[in-house]
């Protein structure tokens, strides 16, 4: 996990559209408009109400979000800051480093988060506990996950 990464490392990216009568167009890249080559992209929709999705870190992972369709909103803590993006518009994606603790929260009646992801799923990215995202924030993960080769860059 890049436990030096902080909320200021992510940024919104715009995207370029193309208008038509017939209805708009924005495309995403592979190292073009964005700093990654997309190995896997997944969609949340039929959010409910009240509901909230994310509330993990990755290792590794970074993480193009786009509201698709409908909006939400996005809070990025780094164990120091905190902050809160609202995405509500197709052409805008929330670019978040490895490293950041995301919950995915307020969901418009029908909404649709769109993700691409750096990596294909691997659960051992995954930082599930905040308690645990903190200690790796700060240097304290204990012998045993050192020794599974999931060593810290600080």
């Amino acid at each position: 996990m890049k436990t030096y990464s902080s909320i200021f490392d992510c940024c919104i990216l715009e995207f370029n559209q193309i208008h038509n009568r017939s209805g708009n167009i924005t495309s995403v890249e592979n190292l073009l408009n964005i700093p990654f080559d997309v190995k896997r992209i997944y969609y949340l929709y039929d959010v409910p109400g009240g509901a909230q999705r994310g509330g993990h870190a990755h290792k590794e992972l970074q993480q193009l979000i786009v509201a698709a369709g409908g909006c939400f909103d996005i809070v990025l803590d780094d164990g120091k800051n905190k902050k809160v993006i609202e995405l509500n518009r197709p052409y805008y994606g929330l670019l978040i480093v490895p490293g950041i603790w995301r919950e995915i929260i307020n969901f418009s009646s029908g909404a649709t988060c769109l993700v691409l992801a750096s990596h294909k799923y691997d659960e051992s990215d995954y930082v599930r506990e905040y308690n645990d995202f903190i200690n790796y924030k700060t240097g304290k993960f204990s012998h045993n996950e050192s020794q599974k080769g999931k060593e810290l860059i600080i």
